[in-house]
């Protein structure tokens, strides 16, 4: 049985471990490089967190990502096993689910997840996803599906079986092709 965790959660949880850390929301926003008012959106569960936000705050505040996902602390340091069904599942934004893999894990050096991008629907005729950029790396991996995902303005197209490997610094962002879900291993250092 996975756990789901809502972002209105996750934010009170932001909101709590950065008042005890004594740190101020501006203080957040800048170590993050994001506006005060889209961090302050992010600790309401107003705003989609991208996980390299949660890996930002994660180590502004000295804790571990799980944590921020779960409420709890994570214990291991040699391995951990998430079991089938069993990750921290996480609402995001409407197209993307993720599903974290390592949360038991603790001094996390990178985030593990399985993310499902849903197809847009034939309505939009507009982009669904934004860009994003974030300090560090990123590697995915498709599971299912064709996924094109746009770095830099650079417009890849990724089978099952393909990966990336790319610097998140760059804006970038991913979307399901076909009339089928995407699902990829996504590896955030």
């Amino acid at each position: 049985m996975c756990m789901k965790e809502t972002l209105e959660e996750i934010g009170t949880r932001l909101r709590e471990l950065r008042e005890l850390n004594r740190v101020s929301p501006e203080e957040m926003a800048e170590h993050l490089n994001v506006a005060v008012d889209t961090y302050n959106c992010y600790e309401d569960g107003m705003l989609d967190i991208p996980a390299s936000i949660l890996i930002g705050i994660a180590r502004r505040l000295n804790v571990d990502t799980g944590l921020l996902l779960t409420g709890e602390e994570s214990k291991m340091s040699i391995f951990a096993i998430t079991r089938k069904g069993e990750g921290v599942e996480v609402e995001r934004r409407k197209q993307y689910h993720y599903q974290s893999l390592a949360r038991k894990f603790a001094n996390k050096k990178a985030e593990p997840f399985i993310v499902t991008i849903d197809p847009k629907k034939e309505s939009q005729s507009h982009p669904v996803h934004s860009l994003y950029s974030h300090p560090g790396q990123e590697f995915e991996y498709v599971l299912e599906g064709t996924l094109k995902i746009t770095i830099n303005e650079n417009e890849v197209i990724l089978n099952e079986g393909d990966s990336i490997f790319f610097d998140s610094t760059y804006d970038h962002v991913m979307e399901a092709l076909s009339d089928k879900p995407v699902k990829l291993l996504a590896v955030v250092m």
